[in-house]
């Protein structure tokens, strides 16, 4: 150990603030608590918005996004495993991972931000975010991953102390799943929506704070078995056998529990994430979200299922350790895998009604609680099991295909939901002209507002044009307010063409094209709004949320 390199992780700015020997709580609430949540929540929003963002907001190609995630998942898989070798070789005073952990400051939360950028447009475009994507999710984010992982079994050799320290990481995980999927999809349904400016503010905010707890988990966090190796000659580790990564693949692959718990993970693991993927366009087009007021109400729809499902395993994280102890963890994660299929099927059967769809995914994640909470201690039994029969410990490798798995679930499902959703003909801009010809039947003229609703969206966008040519403070006022006309249209459409499937009235894939028709109108609207409020912020100099009613201004 050099007298420089000592130095350097000694200063006022490098220096670890932990001088204790044991684990004391700021070390818990600061390193283990507070640093992760910032640092991860960038991911936990990304996991529940990103695919929307890309798709409704940018526009992206299905396809391209399809490739563009699956050829990520081998660069992913691949950095995790780099990166931990490259942590493994690290010794330092200041420790292993530590050091990795003070990079990612810098790293993680300026990939955080590229995707939100978006300089370019057309192919350019589609080329920066390959770029952006894979700076986040193939270099930043297994470089502060891999290395928090690592922090734990390095932070000191006391079991319980390291129990603790796991169980905060394990609340900061939630946490940050809880701000992606509860408040984040508020934000951008009510604020943010489709204006790329307001988005790239808001995660640049996000970077800011990312940065900022991750030095502040460095600062916070202090490897007592790193150090105690580096100022001992680590000794005690000369009596340990090493193997090679050939005589770990060995061992892994031939022990059949090895196989069926990374298999089970992963179909836990990658059908979550499709779910998570998922749960936006689920809200914004299958949900009944009148409930909260607004058939726009999406996000509220989103936030209260994702508290739904929170609240359970919340709950349950108490109770799971004790039944484990008592039953055997196989029995009572298959009992939870059962209760979560019941709770499944509920929510399918509930078309769209908040309540039913609320209680279904309240049972389903109830029953998930075993499965997430006990996976990690059942590969640690097979590690022991394989170490029994073959004489090696295989830590490194086991928990660096299952970070990888756990990575890799995000960008691998979103590709497969983006190929359903190409493949089913979704697109944002589709052409409302191959669906107008039902806006002539029988039923829309007799029972609809569609029309009405139409003429009124046509009027705004006819009057949020001549407000920007004409210079019209008043006229873009007036497009402002006659959005409050076309939502309530759009709500009485609603609500008549769910009576007429309720009454077997017309022709049900004709009534669903009117409704995809009711919801074009009224974003055609939103859009006239924009127009506008640029307008009337390029003549007063002032530019309010698209939520507002503006005062009469004469």
């Amino acid at each position: 150990m050099s007298k420089t390199n000592k130095d350097f992780w000694n200063g006022p700015l490098t220096g670890s603030r932990i001088k204790s020997e044991d684990v004391k709580l700021p070390e818990m609430l600061i390193g283990y608590f507070i640093g992760p949540f910032g640092a991860l929540l960038a991911s936990g929003i990304f996991t529940s918005i990103l695919q929307n963002y890309f798709t409704d907001v940018l526009k992206l190609n299905l396809t391209f996004l399809t490739t563009l995630q699956l050829f990520s998942t081998i660069l992913i898989v691949a950095a995790n495993l780099i990166v931990g070798q490259l942590i493994e070789r690290t010794r330092t005073m200041a420790g292993k991972a530590r050091p990795w952990i003070l990079l990612s400051a810098l790293t993680l939360s300026i990939a955080s931000v590229l995707m939100f950028v978006v300089p370019f447009e057309g192919t350019a475009k589609m080329v920066w975010i390959a770029i952006a994507y894979n700076l986040f999710y193939a270099v930043a984010y297994p470089i502060y991953n891999t290395a928090n992982s690592t922090l734990i079994p390095v932070s000191t050799r006391n079991s319980k102390q390291r129990g603790a320290l796991a169980s905060f990481t394990n609340v900061a995980g939630l946490a940050v799943m809880g701000a992606g999927s509860m408040v984040f999809p508020i934000l951008v349904s009510f604020a943010l929506k489709e204006n790329q400016h307001l988005w790239l503010g808001a995660m640049t905010a996000l970077a800011i704070f990312s940065a900022l707890t991750i030095f502040l988990q460095f600062k916070f966090t202090r490897e007592r078995v790193t150090e105690e190796q580096m100022s001992q000659g680590a000794e005690e580790e000369k009596t340990v056998k090493t193997a090679s990564l050939k005589e770990q693949l060995s061992a892994v692959t031939s022990e059949k529990m090895w196989w069926i718990v990374m298999l089970f993970y992963m179909g836990f693991q990658w059908s979550g994430a499709m779910k998570n993927g998922s749960m936006t366009y689920f809200c914004k087009w299958v949900m009944d979200n009148t409930f909260f007021g607004t058939a726009d109400a999406w996000g509220a729809s989103q936030s209260l299922l994702s508290i739904m499902g929170a609240v359970p395993m919340a709950v349950a994280a108490v109770a799971i350790v004790p039944l484990c102890n008592k039953f055997g963890k196989r029995i009572v994660c298959m009992v939870g895998m059962l209760l979560g299929a019941v709770g499944g099927v509920i929510a399918i059967m509930g078309n769209g009604q908040i309540v039913p769809v609320a209680i279904g995914v309240a049972l389903k994640c109830l029953g998930s609680a075993p499965a997430c909470y006990m996976i990690l201690a059942m590969l640690a039994d097979v590690i022991d099991h394989i170490e029994y029969k073959f004489g090696i410990r295989t830590d490194g490798l086991t928990m660096s295909i299952y970070s990888s798995i756990m990575v890799a679930a995000t960008p691998v499902c979103n590709s497969i939901f983006s190929a359903i959703l190409n493949a089913s003909g979704y697109d944002q801009a589709a052409d409302i002209a191959e669906l107008c010809p039902y806006v002539g039947d029988t039923l829309a003229q007799g029972r609809l507002h569609i029309t009405n609703m139409a003429r009124a969206a046509v009027s705004m966008v006819t009057e949020s044009v001549e407000a920007f040519v004409q210079g019209d403070l008043k006229m873009a006022c007036k497009v402002v307010q006659d959005d409050d006309k076309v939502d309530e249209l759009f709500l009485k459409v609603r609500a008549e063409l769910i009576g007429c499937l309720k009454e077997e009235v017309g022709d049900p894939e004709a009534i669903l094209d009117l409704l995809m028709i009711a919801k074009y109108f009224e974003r055609i609207g939103d859009h006239a709004v924009n127009v506008a409020e640029w307008v009337e912020y390029s003549i007063t100099g002032i530019h309010e949320s698209n939520e507002h009613h503006p005062q009469n201004v004469l």
